[in-house]
Parts: C-alpha cells; sequence; structure tokens
C-alpha cells in the first residue's frame, strides 16, 4: 500500500482524507504508515469479518480471546497456566516488524505468533471500520471497486494476453475503456 499511496500522492499532489482498502492491506506496516501520515485508516485486516461472529468472540481457547500476563510477558490459558516461551521468541517479518512466538502445552505443540503493536492498531483499526463513517465508506467501496473487478472477470476478462509491462499496460487501459463504454451504454 506504501508505494500506492506515494504514486497518489505524486499524481495528484496530494493525499485523500481517508483510506479504505480491503484485509490484504492489514498489515503493521501499513497501519503505522497511515498513523505517521495522517490520514483516516478504514482498512480491514485479515480477520476483520471472522471475529465478528458469536461462536469465535467467544471461543476460549482462541489466541484473540487469551489472557495476557503483563507481569510474566506471558499469555494464559483458560486452566490458568502460562503458555511457555520456545527458542529466541522473536519472528522479524519481510518488513522488519517483530512477532512474538509462544507455544500451547498439548500433545501437539501449536505456536502462537503475536504483535502486542499490530494488535493495538488492530482495535483502532476495528472502531473506524465499525464506526458510522467506517460503515458507510466500506459499503461505498464495495460497490464502486469490487463491482467493476467482478464485472470485468466475470463478463469476458481471464488473464492478460500481452506480456511486459508496458504491453499490460496498454491491455488494462484497454479494458478499462471498454468496461467504462458497457457502463455508459447500460445507464444511459
Amino acid at each position: 500500500m506504501i508505494p500506492h499511496r506515494q504514486h497518489l500522492k505524486e499524481r495528484l499532489g496530494r493525499l485523500p482524507e481517508n483510506i479504505v482498502a480491503d484485509a490484504g492491506y492489514g498489515s503493521e506496516e501499513n497501519y503505522e504508515d497511515l498513523e505517521e501520515n495522517n490520514l483516516g485508516s478504514y482498512v480491514k485486516y485479515n480477520k476483520f469479518h471472522w471475529e465478528k461472529k458469536r461462536k469465535n468472540r467467544e471461543n476460549p481457547y482462541l489466541p484473540e480471546n487469551l489472557a495476557y500476563d503483563k507481569k510474566t510477558d506471558s499469555f494464559l490459558c483458560r486452566n490458568g497456566n502460562h503458555l511457555l516461551h520456545v527458542g529466541n521468541r522473536k519472528y522479524v517479518t519481510e518488513a522488519g516488524y517483530e512477532t512474538r512466538r509462544e507455544c500451547k502445552k498439548t500433545e501437539k505443540p501449536k505456536a502462537l505468533l503475536f504483535s502486542h503493536r499490530l494488535n493495538e492498531l488492530k482495535k483502532k483499526a476495528n472502531e473506524n471500520l465499525c464506526s458510522e463513517t467506517g460503515v458507510k465508506l466500506r459499503t461505498q467501496r464495495v460497490v464502486e471497486v469490487e463491482q467493476t473487478f467482478g464485472r470485468i472477470k466475470g463478463c469476458w476478462f481471464r488473464r492478460f494476453l500481452l506480456r511486459g509491462k508496458e504491453k499490460v499496460k496498454i491491455e488494462r487501459g484497454l479494458l478499462s475503456i471498454a468496461h467504462n463504454i458497457t457502463k455508459m451504454a447500460l445507464e444511459g
């Protein structure tokens, strides 16, 4: 998202007031960038819709629902046991963000990767997405963006026929023109 945001700024000379995107962009790096640039962040994270389901909100065994003990810097299971710290406990993502690793004591050990900062950012994102403005922007995005991709993909386009950046750019432009003409014909 960051290169795209920078490209927008270069082309428009400024950035939009709010950034709306789907779950593919809900990363710690992107949330931090939006916060640093004081942009309205309406970016979903990968489990946004999933965690809204009652069975997931109330399941005490899911990592999202485990209690955290600040004194021992570890998570607590439902039975009060601390999860085990494993190895060096740190994992660094490609973008350089650290996550922590703990394991559940079960027959088959399960690893739990987490980042306290990312969890904070996800809470803020959830508040934004569930606000009146967030619901309005999410609904608008589905109508404006997804509908276009769905129409192009569902009607006739499945893959690019040409190869190379410049040729794909031309083909994408032709697809956009064809889509706009179709849309004008249907509406007019």
